[in-house]
């Protein structure tokens, strides 16, 4: 494949100069969702899919930019004197954001590039594709500028950064840091708080991870997702009156029960506790695992959906469909949404023998539910963002 995208740059912005290579995954969060910007814990992995890039620095202050998964948008060009969020720049606000990030932070980038990518990463699915676009491009400058002392995990907040105040979206810091410092066959245990990590060994003996894509398109700018924000934020305040706390993710079950009358809003008060309670079981999730107890972890999963749906309110009649249809099906560990949500995708743990029965059984309710098809993806857990050797 990279000599196709390699001829597919020569294509399009001609030959000639020194062409670099860079991928970024996707990411999948295990357990542990709306958590990240609560304080809380998250247990996310790298994916194998992903989003590959072709550089080549530039001379000039142009930058240009090629998908290869939109050809119809033909080549977008910015230019460094010129760093500010366009409608019309489409998916190449992703990287100029980058660009922005870097140089705002005090980097020198004193020319251009060209760039072409090709994403495998199906497109608004809750996997995290802008993120990934975002650490390919953060690769690609700390490399092609020749930029020190920017670390994977300096590489995330930049993302974050970018996300929060180029591209004007609330997110907290676990797609950024999932992408950039994945690791093959492990999740990443991630307190959101300090950004304390660990790496935790997935051992899915005769098991696959089964990733299902709603194809409800959902952009998180313009969904629930700050509104829900706003939510936790003003609980938070509610409860500092009576408890002395700087996160939501600070709470353990008992404290939130004895505490909880301070929300004076109902719907408010289930927000905070879905974070507290989806925090506690992230913790007990990677506990548990760790012991080899992958049937426990199912199970918490599935407490995981059912707080996202009733508590949270932001799965669906989609994703609502998909999970409880895999909660039918047979060998299936335990199965819950991912993302965002508000259409997206659904994580679960399938014994291997019953994969294609599942994404048969759940695909055919899906779709006379619905009435468009899910798409399914059995994956790997993978590496974080790099060279592309």
């Amino acid at each position: 494949m990279k000599q196709e995208l390699i001829s597919k740059f020569n294509e399009i912005y001609g030959a000639g100069g020194e062409l670099r290579t860079y991928f970024a995954p996707g990411r999948v969060n295990l357990i542990g969702e709306h958590t990240d910007y609560n304080g809380g814990h998250v247990f996310p992995c790298a994916l194998t899919i992903g989003t590959y890039g072709v550089f080549r620095k530039r001379t000039d202050s142009k930058m240009r930019f090629y998908s290869v998964n939109f050809p119809d948008a033909g080549v977008l060009e910015g230019d460094l004197n010129d760093l500010k969020p366009k409608k019309e720049a489409g998916w190449s606000n992703y990287p100029v954001g980058m660009v922005w990030t870097f140089i705002e932070k005090g980097h020198k980038i004193d020319a251009g590039f060209d760039m072409l990518i090709y994403g495998t990463i199906p497109d608004a699915s809750g996997l995290s594709s802008s993120a990934s676009v975002h650490m390919l491009t953060a690769v690609a400058i700390r490399d092609l500028y020749g930029i020190e002392g920017v670390s994977n995990i300096d590489i995330a907040l930049f993302g974050q950064y970018a996300e929060n105040h180029f591209n004007g979206v609330n997110c907290g810091i676990m797609d950024q840091f999932a992408i950039s410092m994945g690791k093959k066959d492990n999740a990443i245990y991630l307190d959101t708080s300090n950004l304390e990590y660990e790496y935790a060994p997935i051992k899915l003996d005769g098991m696959k991870i089964v990733i299902a894509c709603s194809n409800k398109k959902r952009g998180l700018g313009d969904s629930k997702y700050n509104e829900r924000r706003a939510e936790c934020e003003t609980a938070l305040s509610e409860l500092q009156k009576v408890v002395d706390i700087k996160t939501l993710g600070d709470l353990t079950e008992e404290e939130f029960e004895a505490h909880k009358d301070a929300i004076k809003d109902e719907v408010r008060q289930r927000r905070a506790r879905h974070a507290v309670y989806e925090n506690q079981r992230t913790k007990r999730a990677v506990e548990v695992l760790k012991h080899g107890d992958v049937e426990e972890f199912g199970r918490l999963m599935n407490a995981s959906h059912i707080s996202l749906r009733d508590d949270y309110e932001v799965t669906g009649k989609e994703l609502d469909t998909l999970v409880e249809e895999a909660w039918k099906a047979d060998g299936v560990v335990g199965s819950r949404m991912t993302g965002a949500g508000f259409g997206g995708c659904t994580v679960s743990i399938v014994k291997t023998d019953c994969v294609d029965n599942f994404i048969r059984q759940v695909g055919t309710v899906y779709e006379s539910t619905i009435g468009y098809k899910a798409d399914f993806y059995v994956v790997e857990i993978g590496d974080g963002a790099g060279i592309w050797e």
